[in-house]
């Protein structure tokens, strides 16, 4: 028997794929639980509208982020830290105030755990971090560490 997934099974299909599986195996289980419903043609139909829906929705989102790519592209971040006399600073730079620092100098709300810092940041200096936006898109961000 012919099935769509409407959503993810494991060791079966991801969620809008069309997978063949026994009969007693969709009709006693996966249908009643609602991962998945009969390949029928109004229902096929259904999916490839689905399909064209995500695709259109997917595109918009990857035309959004390379508008915020390029955009976090266009000149370094400057982040202010405390600093001693020997210009090593108190702490350590985190993904939480790149984030901030993007927010309120690009304008944009990135959330802090997609950044990750190569190396600690501990000295004053310039210095990347790589932002992953997710579907294999990711960026580095200049960012320069001043004293306040």
């Amino acid at each position: 028997m012919e099935i769509i997934l409407i959503q993810d099974v494991d060791n079966l299909g991801a969620a809008h794929e069309v997978v063949k599986v026994r009969n007693g195996y969709a009709r006693n289980f996966l249908i009643p639980q609602r991962f998945a419903v009969e390949a029928s043609p109004s229902n096929l139909k259904q999916l490839e509208e689905r399909r064209k829906q995500l695709k259109k929705k997917e595109d918009q989102m990857l035309a959004a982020i390379t508008e915020v790519i390029a955009k976090l592209n266009d000149g370094a971040l400057k982040l202010g830290a405390k600093t001693g006399t020997s210009g090593k600073i108190f702490g350590s730079v985190t993904s939480l105030q790149i984030s901030r620092a993007i927010r309120e100098q690009k304008g944009y709300e990135i959330d802090r755990r997609k950044i990750s810092i190569a190396d600690e940041v501990k000295e004053l200096g310039s210095y990347k971090a790589t932002i992953d936006f997710g579907n294999g898109r990711s960026t580095e961000v200049a960012f320069e560490v001043v004293a306040e």
